[in-house]
């Protein structure tokens, strides 16, 4: 293919737009413009090493300048598992219905805390990386996919733990074990998609990032985490329905269901699992990807 190199009249000035030409011809594009989705998603995807690597980074150094360093990675959810024990289990009494109350608490504590943690840390993926967005080109998808990554990093030590703990309440291995990764990686996506939701809500909407914790505290106490919703919701069916199946319930579920032998998950749950999270991964690039061009300016 032939290019046409722009030639400047004597006092050195280009005709309009020549330049710009020019640039197009050799794949260059503008600062700051919003590339086609197709194209955006090809570019991002090229640059899945780096979001690996990124990702490493941010979940190794985290918790790097105390004595404990990594091991906060565990000692973390587990001090909250203690913590909700002690408030629900003992002096609430929230463990009415559950056979293994010490499981279900510890499962439900752990995969709620990584949801928790990929949803408020993507919300400030963009506005806390101002820095790198102003000295580099790449696709902004990659700081939340990055920070999200990263939040699963940080869980694979601490899903040792649980696991351990588990054991110790009175759970035997069993073939369903085997369907916890696929949970975690399911919730894993979600939190993405909701990354990236909340990545632009941030950027955009400045008061938004204060409503964070709000939502998920809210989460915290709709989603069953330290109680069973079915034994409290009574003959509230449609309550019932809308909190089991919203989608941090479910994820809570697919994990208790994996590893308690009296958490039984149907195909709906599922299901249910596979729609959330690819649907809101789905819906949170596109939504992320049509503010592009104002990240550099947020």
């Amino acid at each position: 293919m032939s290019t046409t190199t722009p030639s400047a009249d004597p006092a050195g000035v280009y005709a309009p737009g020549e330049l710009s030409a020019y640039a197009a011809e050799h794949g260059l594009t503008p600062v700051g413009v919003r590339p086609p989705l197709k194209v955006y998603l090809q570019q991002t995807w090229q640059r899945r090493h780096f979001i690996v690597s990124l990702a490493a980074s941010k979940a190794y150094i985290r918790n790097q300048g105390g004595y404990l360093g990594q091991l906060w990675a565990i000692i973390t959810p587990a001090l909250w598992a203690c913590v909700y024990l002690l408030i629900f289990g003992v002096l609430l009494n929230t463990s009415r219905g559950i056979h293994n109350f010490v499981g279900f608490l510890v499962v439900g504590v752990f995969l709620y805390h990584f949801s928790t943690a990929c949803i408020s840390q993507g919300a400030k993926s963009i506005s806390m990386n101002q820095e790198l967005i102003g000295s580099l080109q790449f696709p902004r998808a990659v700081l939340p996919a990055a920070t999200v990554l990263a939040e699963l990093f940080t869980l694979i030590p601490a899903i040792f733990v649980m696991i351990v703990v588990v054991i110790g309440s009175g759970e035997h291995f069993q073939a369903s074990w085997l369907l916890l990764p696929f949970a975690v990686i399911l919730q894993w996506i979600f939190g993405t998609g909701f990354a990236f939701f909340f990545a632009r809500m941030v950027v955009q909407f400045r008061d938004f990032g204060r409503l964070v914790p709000f939502v998920l505290r809210a989460l915290m106490y709709t989603s069953g985490v330290f109680f069973s919703i079915s034994h409290y919701v009574g003959n509230h069916v449609t309550i019932g329905n809308v909190l089991s199946h919203q989608p941090i319930a479910i994820y809570l579920e697919l994990g208790r269901g994996a590893l308690l032998e009296e958490t039984q998950v149907t195909l709906d749950a599922w299901l249910w699992g596979f729609g959330w999270a690819f649907g809101t991964l789905a819906l949170g690039f596109i939504f992320f990807w049509r503010a592009e061009e104002k990240y550099a300016r947020g």
